[in-house]
Formats: C-alpha cells, structure tokens, sequence
C-alpha cells in the first residue's frame, strides 16, 4: 500500500506493510497519524497523536532532553497547546464574565445593513457637508457612534459593523437614498 494512506481502500485492510513508511511488517499497530488511522510499523509508531498526547502530559520535564533549547524544538502539537493557553489567559483576564454578552444580547437579524448604493459614502458625505453639519453633530443629533459615520462616509459601512438603523436615520434626516433595491 503507498504512503499516507488512509487505510481499508483495497482488500482485507490488515495488509503487511506499514500505511506510513511502507516497511513490510507482521508486527503492525493502528496508529492515530494527523487524523489518519493507519497501519504503522513499531518504527512508526511514535508517530500515533494518541501516543505524543499520552507522553506530553506525563512529562513536560522531557523538552529540554530533545538537544536544543528554545522553541524552534517545539512540535505543532506543543504551539497548539501554547496557543490554547494563551487563548484561556485572555479568557481568564476578562473574568470569565460574560454578562457583558448577556445584558442586551447581539441581534444580528434586527439591525441588519441593508445593500447599499455604491457611492453611499459620498452621497451621505455631501448631504452633511451641505446641511453644514460636523460628523460629531450629527451623530449627538441621531444618537448615534460618529465612528459608524465615518466609516459610512469612507464606504466601510460593512467591515465597520453599523447596523441598519444608521443607514435609514440617515436617508430620513438628509432625504436621501442610500439602499439598493
């Protein structure tokens, strides 16, 4: 069978040679390789993700036999576990409150952005400009974010996140189009 195989795709599927290296072998063993369930031989073996798991967590003192120090030595394995950690650090700093996220709640289908014409930007740019209004007026008048009417203006509207609402207080106030329908 070839190498980086993933098993079982002709005949018996206990074949004798090793899925991984391809080493004829009568001493094959199911390895866990990268999400793969391969046929390995013992050589291969070390190989089985289960096999590593098992062995970081018995003894974290055994990096720094591996010949170098320093984080170069690491394995993938070891740079997921580092960015878990650091992942659950940044958790951990907020608390684990999440009655932030709770309080109102996010309803992404009760403000959504509609499609906007494609000079939206300068259209609502221009209507402020003529009623002589300063984006911090305007958005203290329509209690609104004055960074939602910047990136309206500078067509970032999406990536920006403002909702719906924005759009349409702004068409109402300036007797404008900005939806594409």
């Amino acid at each position: 069978m070839a190498k980086y195989s993933t098993g079982d795709s002709s005949g018996g599927g206990d074949g004798d040679s090793c899925e991984l290296c391809g080493t004829a072998s009568s001493r094959l063993s199911k390895a866990n390789v990268e999400g793969a369930v391969l046929l390995v031989c013992p050589d291969c073996a070390p190989h089985d993700d289960n096999r590593k798991t098992t062995s970081d967590e018995s003894g974290s003192s055994g990096d720094s036999s591996s010949g170098s120090s320093g984080e170069g030595s690491d394995g993938p394995k070891d740079r997921k576990k580092r960015a878990a950690q650091r992942q659950a650090e940044v958790y951990d700093a907020a608390k684990g409150d999440s009655t932030h996220w709770e309080k109102e709640g996010t309803n992404y289908e009760g403000d959504r952005l509609p499609y906007l014409v494609s000079d939206y930007g300068d259209r609502v740019s221009d209507a402020r400009k003529d009623a002589d209004r300063s984006i911090a007026d305007l958005a203290d008048e329509l209690d609104v974010e004055e960074a939602d009417l910047e990136a309206i203006e500078d067509d970032r509207a999406t990536r920006a996140g403002v909702g719906g609402s924005v759009v349409r207080a702004l068409e109402e106030k300036f007797d404008i189009d900005l939806v594409d329908e």
